[in-house]
């Protein structure tokens, strides 16, 4: 793998608060300012939702290429995440993100090494590692 990746995306403005993001190969997303902000907008991804999107999406994608390289199996990975937007001395900022992945494993004695995966995970995850808002998890193994 090379040192150095580019990802490129691309953003169009279309009416009120609401925009087209797009990136070349990759099927555009609507999005907007989010509703509890003035002129927002429900139902459509605004930038706080794709942030805690993004930490929570590279745990997945990290905890899946560790759990293939170590030969763990695993019937389900799933998560949820909180992201606690908060009025700071700097305005407002992302403080926190709280994801909560659970992992499905057959047997009770893969659990142990399931829940080091998934910290390692966390350890490793570039997109968390690049931010500066607090990242957590909360980990549930299941047999």
């Amino acid at each position: 793998m090379a040192e150095t990746h580019s990802y490129s995306t691309a953003l169009r403005w279309n009416q009120e608060r609401k925009g087209v993001l797009s990136s070349q190969g990759l099927p555009d997303i609507e999005v907007a300012t989010p509703p509890e902000f003035p002129k927002g907008h429900p139902g459509i991804w605004s930038p706080e939702h794709m942030f805690v999107a993004a930490a929570e999406i590279c745990l997945m994608t990290t905890f899946l290429a560790i759990a293939e390289k170590s030969k763990l199996e695993f019937k389900e990975y799933s998560s949820q995440a909180v992201g606690t937007l908060e009025k700071t001395d700097v305005g407002y900022l992302i403080t926190k993100i709280l994801i909560k992945p659970q992992v499905v494993i057959r047997e009770q004695s893969q659990a142990d090494r399931a829940l080091r995966i998934v910290e390692m995970a966390e350890k490793h995850c570039l997109i968390s590692n690049s931010m500066k808002t607090e990242v957590s998890i909360a980990p549930e193994i299941i047999v």
